[in-house]
């Protein structure tokens, strides 16, 4: 069955590497028009699929900046009305840079790296939503971000990643939150934390050795899956936490 053809663009963010990237790479394949961000998506895989392209537009915005998600939000408006979708896949769990990884014990937190977990894979979604709203309020369209299981709190045995773990469980209140008030505000709006799985990216990189082979899923799988279960969501579905498999994962 030929997949459907958004009518309207659809925005991803983190596009510039794994699950974001690969999901760009399938829109365009499909002949959806797609609004590609990262932080310097001029100096990225992006940049060459923009002269094979002419559907793909990028824009540069660091959702770590309190004024970027807003900042983005006014670039969209900009290039279009509406948006169909919109599949927040920016996120971090370790940079070097940053002196961040995934803390181990009470002792290696950090109120820096708290604050900067939060603020991409938490914050950065909700407050783009806040701008997009209009943009997508008036027709059906579909806002999803990229969770992590860990982020649930009653699967939580094994403790540690604190910054992450938490980061992602406060996501997932806040879509649930946002579907709560759509159902009044944005009937036609779905909201979707999303699951992919353990997949082969940068994140994942120094965590994979422990991942059995079969559990490690190829970027270009978990986007076919997950622009699936996006494809066949229902405003009736808003505000659930999904896997790649369209499951419902606990709180």
């Amino acid at each position: 069955m030929t997949p459907p053809t958004l009518p309207d663009p659809v925005l991803i963010t983190g596009a510039s590497s794994g699950i974001g990237l690969a999901l760009t790479r399938l829109h365009l394949a499909r002949g959806d028009q797609v609004i590609a961000s990262s932080r310097d998506p001029d100096h990225s895989p992006l940049a060459a699929l923009t002269a094979q392209h002419d559907t793909l537009t990028l824009a540069a915005a660091d959702l770590t900046d309190p004024q970027g998600p807003a900042g983005l939000a006014e670039e969209i408006k900009t290039l279009t009305e509406h948006l169909s979708r919109v599949v927040h896949c920016a996120g971090v769990l370790h940079d070097t840079s940053r002196k961040l990884s995934p803390e181990k014990r009470l002792e290696d937190l950090s109120l820096d790296n708290l604050e900067y977990s939060f603020r991409l894979n938490a914050w950065a979604p909700m407050l783009l939503a806040r701008s997009l709203l209009p943009q997508l309020r008036r027709q059906p369209a579909t806002f999803a971000a990229i969770s992590a299981r860990v982020g649930s709190i009653t699967d939580n045995h094994l403790g540690g990643w604190y910054s992450y773990r938490s980061s992602k469980a406060a996501l997932n209140q806040l879509m649930r939150t946002f579907a709560v008030e759509a159902r009044r505000r944005a009937p036609h709006l779905t909201l979707l934390a999303l699951h992919p799985g353990t997949t082969d990216t940068p994140l994942s990189a120094p965590f994979q050795s422990r991942v059995p082979e079969e559990k490690l899923f190829s970027a270009d799988w978990v986007a076919e899956q997950l622009t699936l279960q996006l494809d066949q969501a229902t405003p009736e579905q808003s505000g659930s936490f999904i896997n790649w498999q369209g499951d419902p994962l606990p709180w």
